[in-house]
């Protein structure tokens, strides 16, 4: 079987910026054994694949350890294949997920995920996580992420993790967010993963879903710019619309092919 895929940066309009995610469109879905091993053979945070399915798309993701419950840049980096690399005159994209209806909307080239809002609750941290960080947080959040809030975006840059406490904690689906008010954006963060193959994500729509509200509540404002702070970084455009979140952001495509099976 010959599949064709494509590899894209997300959140960048630059490449080896953004997060890199692979797209792979299906006929048919494989079995999840063999897709998990599509997506380790890609070697990038999330391989997204898709099915069409009129003008709804079926979509999964899975990162190179298993399969997630939602991801933010693998879902623009397939709606940025379906209308620049398929040709679709579709500006608006609905997927049919884990996580339920997910709608993007495209204009003027940037892709605005809708996704659920999580709304972060206050919490305590894990003995686990506590020790594997080398600066503590001024305060703690849980959703699906533990959301760590920091005094200003020079401790977020940062963050050292100690993997030998972290990764003796398994958190599911979910990561630790670390986040800030920014310099140069409304608000900063960064995204890591225990157990996982990729311990920082460089970009992370998904931690967003908890940010957006967080940060909305606390600058009082609907509409902010943040910014990933990793290596490769990321832009984000983001909207709180109360049990909804928007999160824009542009895309490049870096190859394309094929693999066959």
């Amino acid at each position: 079987m010959k599949f064709k895929y494509y590899q894209v940066d997300s959140f960048t309009n630059e490449i080896f910026k953004g997060n890199p995610a692979c797209v792979v469109q299906l006929n048919n879905w494989l079995d999840d054994d063999l897709l998990l091993k599509i997506a380790q053979e890609n070697a990038v945070a999330e391989t997204a694949f898709f099915i069409s399915n009129g003008d709804i798309f079926k979509l999964r993701w899975f990162t190179p350890d298993i399969e997630i419950d939602l991801c933010g840049h693998a879902t623009l980096a397939t709606a940025f294949v379906i209308k620049t690399c398929m040709n679709n005159k579709l500006d608006k994209i609905t997927f049919e997920t884990m996580s339920g209806m997910l709608r993007v909307d495209i204009v003027n080239n940037t892709y605005f995920l809708d996704f659920p809002s999580r709304v972060a609750k206050p919490s305590s941290l894990p003995i686990e996580i506590e020790k594997s960080l080398n600066l503590q947080p001024i305060e703690i959040y849980k959703s699906r992420d533990y959301l760590l809030i920091y005094k200003n975006q020079s401790e977020v840059e940062n963050i050292l993790i100690n993997r030998n406490y972290f990764d003796k904690i398994n958190l599911g689906y979910g990561g630790v967010i670390v986040s800030s008010i920014g310099n140069t954006s409304d608000f900063v963060s960064r995204f890591f993963t225990p157990q996982a193959t990729i311990l920082e994500d460089p970009v992370t729509g998904s931690s967003h879903c908890s940010l957006i509200p967080y940060w909305s509540k606390k600058l009082n404002k609907n509409e902010m710019t943040a910014t990933q702070l990793s290596k490769r970084t990321g832009l984000l455009k983001c909207q709180n619309m109360k049990d909804r979140v928007r999160i824009g952001g542009k895309a490049v495509l870096y190859s394309y092919g094929e693999f066959n099976i």
